[in-house]
């Protein structure tokens, strides 16, 4: 008998007189004559009821079918007289696998920080098998975002020789021993110094001064040593690259891709966001809502620090010209003084990457942030720096390696256009969309410092 997955079972139309579900067990309850076995596949948050009586095929084995078991169920889909509108009157049960009552996911509460030690087992909870179909929903709304829009997805490198912010917090990639003495790159596989990629951005440039319009979508690494909740070592970024375009038009385009996210999460019926919005935060639907229906505002890095300087607000890092901004700073203009998503334009040279293209003023770039409320910056980007002269003058400036990114100034060497884009952390996205506040709890398997399990 074919098999039907718990989510179509649930969304019948109509009794069905033969039907075939297999999943782990939820819980069992047990009486004289008949067992309940709640069933799960996890294809959606909500699980089946199986009503089993004594003598059916299989249910010799009942005391085996304990929670976190699998089982196989053929029986009738019928009417529920209970909250659900279906159940399965079994007419065979078969044990798959059995599941001791060491099992750890027993049916109480568990904390995130023991969840995170059992990151194998975790997506068999209600909410981290909730946040990785949001995962999945959310990452094939960034294909359909795009690849509507004529983009074209490019795979970018995941082991580079570039660094692409020029920070220096990379993992190398090497086949050297690490202890050996006198070590030569030139031994090494590939030659030269070589480094997992931080982003694929420079070599989405390359491709979308060819194919006008691009976007990465893949894995990215940094070594920083931070263990706060909003930074991961290996994370998964979106970077679309456009050609013919400046500021403006990148503005647009990031504005436009935040509403479809939230969009697609407001349209979500699975279940799965009610969850969020119910047991995570209770002001998720209201904010994100908020974010879909209001126009952002444009608001350049000057007229920003004005505000904080003159809001009378005390901050724990004092708002000056020339400072990064911190979360407080984002916080304050999306959440209290303009309440609704802000991009924040034209930053100082001094804190931004080399590529950033220089304004006229000769002290800031065309650099662009999109804050949002609850957690700030989610995007950031800019208008690339398509003069060569100047893009030079930016690697000499900044004491890089002028050979490493001859391949780079190419590009404005042979037929440079305008042209811009930005980058989206995607756990971010999904941090943002579902209300959890830990990115440990966004990703399958966190990466952080003195954390590589499984």
């Amino acid at each position: 008998m074919k098999r039907t997955l718990v989510k179509h079972a649930l969304a019948a139309e109509s009794p069905a007189e033969s039907i075939a579900v297999e999943g782990w067990v939820r819980t069992r309850r047990d009486s004289k004559a008949f067992s309940f076995l709640e069933v799960n596949d996890g294809t959606c948050l909500a699980s089946i009821q199986v009503v089993a009586d004594a003598g059916i095929p299989g249910y010799e084995q009942i005391g085996k079918m304990g929670t976190g078991a699998s089982v196989a169920v053929e029986g009738r889909l019928v009417e529920s007289p209970g909250k659900q509108k279906w159940e399965i009157q079994a007419t065979a049960l078969r044990l798959l696998g059995e599941s001791p009552e060491s099992y750890p996911l027993q049916k109480k509460g568990h904390s995130p920080e023991f969840l995170r030690s059992i990151a194998h087992l975790r997506p068999r909870t209600n909410l981290y098998g909730a946040i990785f179909r949001t995962r999945s929903r959310m990452a094939a709304a960034v294909h359909r975002f795009f690849l509507e829009r004529d983009f074209v997805w490019v795979h970018t490198p995941i082991i580079t020789a570039s660094d692409c912010e020029g920070a220096g917090e990379m993992f190398h990639v090497t086949t050297l021993d690490p202890l050996a003495e006198n070590k030569s790159y030139e031994r090494d596989f590939f030659g030269k110094h070589a480094n997992l990629t931080v982003s694929g951005q420079l070599e989405a440039e390359t491709f979308a001064c060819a194919l006008s319009n691009v976007y990465t979508f893949g894995p990215t690494f940094r070594a920083e040593n931070s263990n706060t909740s909003r930074h991961a070592a290996e994370f998964w970024m979106i970077e679309p690259e456009m050609a013919f375009c400046d500021l403006q038009g990148d503005m647009e385009v990031a504005e436009a891709f935040i509403k479809h996210l939230v969009r697609t999460m407001l349209e979500d019926t699975s279940g799965d966001f009610d969850l969020f919005c119910k047991f995570v935060d209770k002001g998720l639907r209201e904010r994100l809502q908020h974010v879909a229906d209001k126009p952002f505002v444009r608001c350049s890095y000057t007229e920003a620090i004005e505000i904080m300087q003159k809001s009378g607000r005390k901050f724990e890092y004092e708002p000056r010209w020339g400072m990064d901004m911190q979360s407080e700073h984002e916080r304050f203009l999306t959440e209290q003084h303009f309440k609704c998503p802000v991009i924040v334009y034209n930053y100082p040279k001094e804190i931004k990457p080399f590529y950033m293209r220089l304004n006229d003023d000769g002290k800031t770039v065309t650099a662009m942030d999109v804050l949002v409320p609850g957690i700030g910056e989610i995007i950031g980007g800019s208008q690339r720096e398509e003069r060569l002269d100047v893009l030079e003058a930016n690697i000499e400036r900044m004491g890089m390696d002028k050979a490493a990114y001859s391949w780079y100034n190419d590009l404005r060497r042979f037929g440079t256009v305008p042209h811009a884009g930005f980058g989206l952390g995607f756990e971010r996205l999904i941090m943002f969309v579902t209300g959890v506040q830990n990115i440990r709890d966004v990703l399958p398997f966190p990466r952080t410092p003195r954390n590589c399990e499984f």
